[in-house]
């Protein structure tokens, strides 16, 4: 039989669909991931082997999930952001001396966060985007920049102690967990950082797949000047897509 055919319940030929370069990228993506496991599974211990260590994979890693999410939409677009580890940093300082040493809360800490990293998509995006400067070269600059405040708003680590955000860094979800080495049920948990993270990935999912906007951001990356004459918004694509980086 023929390369690329499959036969149906009535017993004709027809062609089968060829997986697309998204599709085998993520296969490849989650085969290797798994081969890995596998392989500390044989080689560094069993302890590989309980939910908990897997767990700690996501619960480690769950603010890096978050920002590839973001920087995933930039690259999308042709683009680069290499400015999110200094403005996550810039975030962080700022929100610890909010709740230290103003009084402030977790929704005062939220606004912060995001009224900074929409100025710096704002001013970014409009520098890409409209003034046409090379994203690696603006990203460059807003990383330096943010670095600088973030010395500004602080020379010396904070220490947090407010109540409530230690409440919510303390919260964790119980799942299904294992046994330890005296025969005692232990359960494994997740941090609630790992369920933004998921949620991040979902929503992300959601949009290029599903959305106008997302479809767009494929055709600007794809060829700027084929999507400028399919009637999508270049300027304004590139433009949001640096504003959900940040």
């Amino acid at each position: 039989m023929p390369n690329g055919t499959a036969v149906d319940k009535q017993g004709r030929l027809k062609e089968r669909a060829a997986m697309s370069d998204t599709t085998l990228l993520l296969t490849i993506t989650v085969v290797v991931f798994f081969i890995l496991y596998l392989a500390a599974i044989l080689f560094l211990g069993g302890s590989f082997t309980k939910p908990q260590n897997f767990l700690n994979i996501l619960n480690n890693n769950a603010s890096l999930i978050v920002l590839s999410c973001g920087m995933s939409i930039v690259m999308i677009t042709g683009g680069i952001d290499i400015s999110v580890g200094a403005v996550t940093c810039l975030v962080c300082m700022a929100c610890a001396v909010n709740l230290e040493n103003q009084g402030g809360n977790i929704f005062t800490m939220i606004l912060i966060g995001l009224g900074i990293g929409l100025a710096f998509g704002v001013v970014q995006g409009f520098l890409v985007a409209h003034l046409g400067i090379q994203p690696f070269i603006v990203s460059l600059a807003g990383m330096f920049f943010a670095k600088g405040m973030t010395t500004i708003v602080s020379k010396e680590p904070v220490r947090v102690t407010n109540e409530g955000f230690l409440a919510v860094k303390d919260m964790r979800i119980n799942v299904p967990g294992s046994n330890n080495k005296l025969g005692q049920y232990v359960p494994a948990y997740v941090e609630p950082g790992v369920i933004i993270a998921l949620l991040m990935v979902v929503l992300l999912f959601c949009l290029l797949r599903w959305t106008k906007l997302g479809r767009a951001f494929y055709a600007v990356g794809g060829n700027n000047q084929s999507a400028n004459m399919l009637g999508i918004n270049v300027r304004r694509t590139k433009f949001l897509a640096h504003v959900l980086c940040s």
